[in-house]
């Protein structure tokens, strides 16, 4: 298999068409090697446009979707950013490749474990992984520039928009874990006490543990 052939085909054939056209987005998933961090039994479906299983019910999000998580957060070099939901460790990569450092939370420990070993094998070394409830334990940091959930909430966790920095942003998946669509939704931290939020697009994607 032509593995970068692969790789050019998923940015023009899935993430351009969802309208990311940043470069510099574009420009990480032609870096980041996204079959790193699949077993190899899933190494040839790496670019295909589906959630892949990565163990313990969990699954990797669509490069589309991956896609407009990194542009819409729009990540600058100093950018602290929190990860809720570490899972294969390839999100983790592409946030720390735009941002100055990554918090990332893993609720199971052997995908906090397994991630982290395929980050150091790529030397990529300005994130920490830490084993947590995430619904209990919003990040250590005092505030974020940019705080990502990877799975579904029923509603926006209100302890992660007062984690937000002023001009931070949210990306979340709301919606009840039965319903056939979730939302997409930014949230953009306007003052000390006012949020903005847009509905970005519909999908659906597994629920975070105990939100």
């Amino acid at each position: 298999m032509n593995l970068q052939a692969a790789r050019d085909n998923m940015i023009e054939q899935q993430v351009r068409p969802w309208d990311v056209l940043d470069q510099r987005v574009l420009d990480i998933f032609a870096k980041v090697p996204r079959e790193h961090f699949l077993p190899d039994s899933l190494k040839s479906l790496a670019f295909s446009d589906t959630r892949l299983p990565i163990g313990y019910g969990r699954k990797m999000l669509n490069p589309n979707i991956e896609g407009r998580i990194l542009q819409n957060l729009a990540l600058g070099e100093s950018d602290q950013v929190l990860e809720v939901g570490t899972g294969s460790g390839y999100l983790t990569a592409c946030l720390a490749s735009l941002s100055r450092h990554v918090e990332s939370l893993e609720i199971i420990p052997e995908l906090a474990s397994g991630a982290d070993n395929k980050l150091k094998e790529l030397g990529i070394s300005n994130y920490k992984i830490e084993v947590c409830d995430a619904s209990a334990n919003c990040g250590k940091g005092d505030l974020y520039d940019a705080i990502v959930l990877s799975g579904s909430t029923s509603d926006i966790p209100s302890v992660c928009k007062e984690k937000l920095a002023i001009d931070g942003k949210l990306f979340c998946f709301v919606g009840k874990h039965n319903f056939p669509v979730h939302h997409a939704v930014l949230v953009t931290r306007i003052s000390e006490t006012e949020w903005s939020e847009e509905k970005l697009f519909e999908t659906w994607v597994e629920p975070l543990d105990n939100f």
